[in-house]
């Protein structure tokens, strides 16, 4: 009963804060204050929400209610903390150890040991990294600057990540759960299925565009998995596909969805404010890189439809479009006022968010009074929101621990010249790889923003003083950080994917890998040559376009139709061809004549192909000749 009241409360603080109602009614309210509030809350959440085994609980429910309270002393105190931040005593400090120690075990229930060990390292480092050798030798701190510096400092954690988190990505929680509830997700299906059901692979073709839809809004790779996964795969299972090869198309199509505009799980909020630009900006930059990724993965499905008979579903068994688009306004209709509110009138993402719920609540009403007016309607989207939104908090805040430690003691700059040593040694493309390589290994186990902030600290300034583009650089590591989700040994995507197939965790994340081929090259590209993030002239985004869909095209053809292919020379061959034009889309100036001459003459030896492929066959001369003829 108490979780469910204090989880429910952090929607309605939430929403009494997008609103300015403190402001509205005469009262002074501090960003950090509300910060706190909102954390403490959630941290007691996080703690009585998932207890110690045992039967005991008054320990979790002591820890829960201690750490709350040093959260709010340090909101009711603020604005006299701020005349007085020289002063370091223990009524400062002692709660902040209870705060910062029950937020990190709230952190390792909800969003697992890694977040919350990492979280862990970097205090340590905070209090003891002057004892560290060499280049990555921190300044010294007395323990208790250190402490409160984290603790209550604007760059510590109540800073800009849960900053973030608690207006912008709240919002957009708050929006998502609204339409959970008023039907979006069954409109969702069912558009997907009267879209894609009926061609050949449909069931894949359904789980790429439901879970790409779905994926943007909910925020988890995860949660989008096993939210369609358990529609989806079963379908695809029926139709013919491989109970591996079904669960990685799942888990792929649920990934992209993170990266996938105009949403991105929230992270294109996170990713603005650390660029300070406005969020269109960020929209219109991932909207290439999320196309293309998508694009390869229906290609691959498309082709291994072909070869291995794959049909859709029959027509009459699948709901008609014209009969679905009446009924998927719990879908179309809020998305259509949040676009609005976005980038018409120009709203910030918090409120546009929370508009546009209020206006699904507002249409459910006439749809469905009665359910709308019910309190447990409404108990309903209050819980989802809370649950969802602890772990959120809870990353967010662990961030701030991270970027605090980071700036206070110049862990940053020593980061950026190990890694600006290796740029040195190897080139950019070496600086890249490594980055790149961290970035997985970072991202384990880590939610999707989290993934992001943390791994953003650290690596990005390496990149940019490089001379990758900010915007190249950032999502550069927001693409890595997320391959974390589909990379074995510990592909969490997948092994969720494969837990709902009943395949064999080991072979699905391979798979998934086969089908994300665009996202572990992709990242290279833009970050080498920054039209494919919009930054250019539309004759260099036009012809870098070109360049990586002939690729793509080409690649998903070898990828998917080995019967086509088979496992010799002309596979090999083809595959080679496709890196080489994706390589040269990279390091060529996309203004260069050799450029253009790359990117047209991919087209007539992409369609050759294709028609080769088609024959169902390994290339002959015959096939060839049929090709020329055609």
């Amino acid at each position: 009963m108490i979780s469910r009241i204090v989880t429910g409360a952090l929607p309605v603080l939430g929403i009494a804060w997008i609103l300015d109602l403190p402001g509205r009614l005469g009262a002074v309210v501090i960003t950090e204050q509300y910060l706190a509030v909102v954390l403490g809350l959630a941290v007691l959440a996080g703690l009585i929400a998932r207890p110690l085994p045992g039967a005991w609980r008054w320990p979790d429910l002591a820890l829960g209610l201690a750490a709350m309270g040093g959260w709010l002393w340090l909101a009711w105190n603020y604005e006299d903390w701020l005349l007085t931040a020289h002063l370091r005593g223990p009524e400062k400090w002692l709660p902040a150890v209870f705060a910062i120690a029950g937020m990190l075990e709230a952190t390792r229930r909800h969003c697992g040991m890694v977040l919350a060990v990492l979280g862990a390292v970097f205090m340590a480092y905070g209090f003891w990294g002057w004892l560290a050798p060499g280049l990555f030798e921190g300044a010294y701190l007395k323990p208790a600057r250190y402490l409160l510096y984290v603790y209550s400092d604007s760059n510590g954690v109540p800073g800009l990540v849960l900053n973030v988190a608690a207006n912008q990505i709240m919002g957009f929680i708050l929006f998502g759960v609204v339409l959970t509830a008023v039907g979006g997700s069954d409109a969702m299906t069912r558009l997907a299925l009267s879209l894609m059901g009926h061609r050949r692979g449909g069931p894949a073709k359904v789980a790429i565009l439901a879970s790409s839809l779905f994926g943007t809004l909910s925020g988890s790779t995860v949660a989008n998995v096993m939210s369609t996964g358990v529609v989806t795969i079963p379908m695809m299972k029926k139709a013919g596909f491989p109970a591996r090869h079904a669960a990685a198309i799942e888990a792929v199509a649920s990934n992209g969805g993170q990266i996938a505009p105009p949403v991105m799980g929230a992270t294109a909020f996170v990713i603005a404010e650390f660029l300070q630009v406005g969020y269109g900006e960020v929209v219109v930059a991932a909207f290439l890189p999320a196309l293309f990724y998508y694009y390869l993965l229906y290609r691959q499905v498309d082709r291994y439809a072909v070869a291995h008979g794959i049909e859709g579903e029959p027509r009459e068994t699948l709901p008609r479009l014209r009969a679905t688009l009446p009924g998927a306004w719990p879908l179309l209709a809020p998305l259509g006022v949040l676009i609005w509110f976005l980038f018409v009138l120009g709203y910030g993402p918090g409120k546009a968010a929370l508009y546009s719920a209020l206006a699904a609540l507002a249409l459910n009403l006439l749809r469905a009074p009665r359910e709308t007016l019910s309190a447990s309607f409404w108990a309903g989207i209050l819980s989802d929101a809370g649950k969802t939104l602890v772990p959120v908090i809870l990353v967010s805040a662990v961030a701030g621990v991270i970027i605090g430690t980071i700036n206070v003691t110049g862990l940053g700059f020593a980061l950026t010249l190990a890694l600006g040593k290796i740029a040195a040694a190897g080139g950019l493309l070496a600086l890249l790889m490594a980055t790149a390589a961290l970035a997985v290994i970072l991202g384990v186990g880590m939610p999707t923003t989290g993934v992001y902030v943390v791994i953003s600290v650290l690596l990005a300034p390496a990149l940019i003083k490089a001379g990758v583009a900010e915007m190249s650089a950032h999502l550069f590591i927001f693409y890595f950080g997320l391959l974390s989700m589909l990379t074995p040994p510990v592909a969490i995507a997948s092994y969720a994917a494969a837990s709902i197939a009943g395949s064999d965790m080991w072979q699905t994340g391979v798979t998934g890998m086969k089908l994300a081929v665009t996202a572990y090259l992709l990242p290279f590209v833009f970050a080498l040559n920054p039209a494919l993030v919009w930054q250019g002239s539309w004759h260099e985004i036009a012809v870098s376009a070109l360049s990586v869909a002939v690729a793509g095209f080409l690649l998903a053809e070898v990828l998917a139709n080995r019967r086509a292919w088979g496992g010799g020379p002309w596979r090999l061959a083809v595959g080679v061809l496709a890196l080489a034009i994706g390589g040269l889309t990279a390091v060529l100036p996309p203004a260069s004549l050799p450029a253009l001459i790359c990117a047209l003459a991919s087209l007539p030896v992409a369609w050759l192909l294709t028609r080769v492929a088609g024959s169902g066959g390994r290339p002959s001369n015959r096939s060839l000749e049929e090709g020329r003829t055609t």
